[in-house]
């Protein structure tokens, strides 16, 4: 097949540190390339890749300006040659002028949907050319009473994440994210201090939420409690590798939380609040636990031991692996072609 990927401007691909889209990208744009299939990738002029690059020059998604330099030269090419496919990660609005057309179009959302952009889109997409995912049933769920929408998981690479079969009892707790409100950073202080156990907190700072920072998660660093700043694959990988579990404590509805599908990667058991797709990744008593509060994950981190690291990793390999993802994405594309042949 050729296959067109569009990314958003503001990260390479794959990124340094966070970006968790663009991860998933990159995980596609190569295993496709890898199975023969023929790639062009739109994406931030820092991106390496092995598709051909086409580099924007908009550097910035919410930028009218920039969004629209970035359509002429997603579209250019679009109309130039002839593709099978084009997926979009990026703006909706960057397939607009493909719309009325025959070129089976797919738009994945990894965050919450814009309804008003879905439902306007399929007025005037040609029939049949138009589809969407999302990235756990709780987004895909939302599209679907507008538009033809297919839950696909994010993916990981498990020869980055390395299995780790046993961690000592005194291991610490991990959070990994960026440090705002909603992703719960103080919560996991609160439990590690209920719980007695370390603490080990990674992730950037945005700076909006520099205060925060300053104000709730700061005071409480110790030798208990320790904040390493953001990390890069090869840290993460050991640092959740090394993790007794990983703490989900979200207070907003998280669309999936592809850093659960990393830990458990790593056979690193993880507890969250039921919120979003938590209830979709984390099977009780499987690969973790799922919880209302805090007193619940508490009592979820005193019974953790009883999760078997292997049945983590097993779960991971069967519903999270780069080659599964990949092939679902890929069946998706033959469909959509077949629909529009």
């Amino acid at each position: 097949m050729k296959i067109a990927i569009i990314a958003d401007p503001d990260l390479p691909v794959p990124p340094i540190l966070y970006g968790g889209i663009e991860r998933i990208i990159f995980m596609l744009a190569q295993g496709y390339i890898a199975l023969g299939h023929d790639v062009s990738l739109f994406a931030h002029s820092d991106s390496l890749t092995d598709a051909k690059l086409f580099p924007y020059k908009g550097k910035k998604s919410r930028d009218k300006i920039d969004t629209l330099k970035n359509m002429l030269i997603i579209n250019r090419e679009l109309f130039k040659n002839n593709y099978d496919i084009v997926h979009s990660f990026g703006r909706l609005i960057y397939l607009l002028p493909q719309l009325p057309f025959n070129l089976p179009k797919l738009m994945s959302y990894q965050r919450e949907p814009t309804i008003s952009s879905i439902t306007g889109s399929m007025r005037i997409a040609k029939k049949k050319s138009l589809a969407f995912t999302g990235c756990s049933e709780y987004i895909s769920n939302q599209i679907a009473q507008y538009a033809p929408a297919t839950a696909i998981f994010n993916g990981v690479d498990l020869a980055v994440y390395h299995f780790k079969e046993k961690v000592d009892q005194n291991a610490p707790l991990v959070f990994l994210g960026r440090i705002e409100p909603i992703k719960g950073t103080h919560i996991a202080i609160e439990v590690a201090i209920k719980t007695g156990k370390k603490l080990i907190i990674a992730g950037n700072i945005p700076h909006e939420h520099q205060n925060y920072f300053e104000e709730r998660i700061k005071p409480t660093l110790n030798e208990q409690i320790k904040y390493i700043g953001p990390v890069n694959d090869a840290e993460k990988n050991d640092l959740l590798g090394s993790a007794l579990t990983f703490l989900m404590p979200i207070e907003w509805n998280e669309p999936f939380g592809i850093v659960m599908a990393e830990a458990m990667a790593c056979g690193t058991p993880v507890i969250g609040f039921n919120r979003g797709s938590v209830s979709e990744i984390v099977v009780n008593g499987r690969n973790g636990f799922k919880c209302d509060d805090v007193d619940e994950m508490v009592s979820c981190v005193k019974k953790i031991g009883k999760i078997s690291r292997h049945e983590v990793r097993k779960d991971a390999e069967k519903r999270f692996s780069a080659s599964i993802i990949i092939q679902e994405y890929l069946n998706l594309y033959a469909n959509l072609i077949n629909k529009n042949g």
